[in-house]
């Protein structure tokens, strides 16, 4: 996940869109935090800096299986493009 990547998501998403990720590596979600954070176009919905609850609507995947079986951790990040327009 890049700044570029995040603007093109940006651009694409309509306000009050959801752009949503996840990973079972730490310091991968850790990096997303900080990317998204130089995108000031998106909002965590989870607030600064913070990782969001698995919603209920994401599928567990066989990855995400095994990593759990072996004591990984799994963290979610939601990012929320505002609606100007509602403004």
């Amino acid at each position: 996940m890049q700044p570029e990547f995040l603007s093109l998501v940006a651009s694409r998403l309509a306000g009050g869109g959801v752009f949503h990720a996840a990973t079972d590596w730490q310091e991968y979600a850790q990096w997303m935090l900080e990317v998204v954070a130089q995108v000031p176009i998106f909002d965590n919905l989870a607030g600064v800096g913070q990782y969001s609850a698995k919603p209920n609507y994401r599928p567990e995947t066989k990855f995400e299986r095994r990593g759990l079986k072996l004591g990984h951790g799994v963290w979610d990040v939601l990012f929320e493009k505002p609606d100007f327009e509602c403004q």
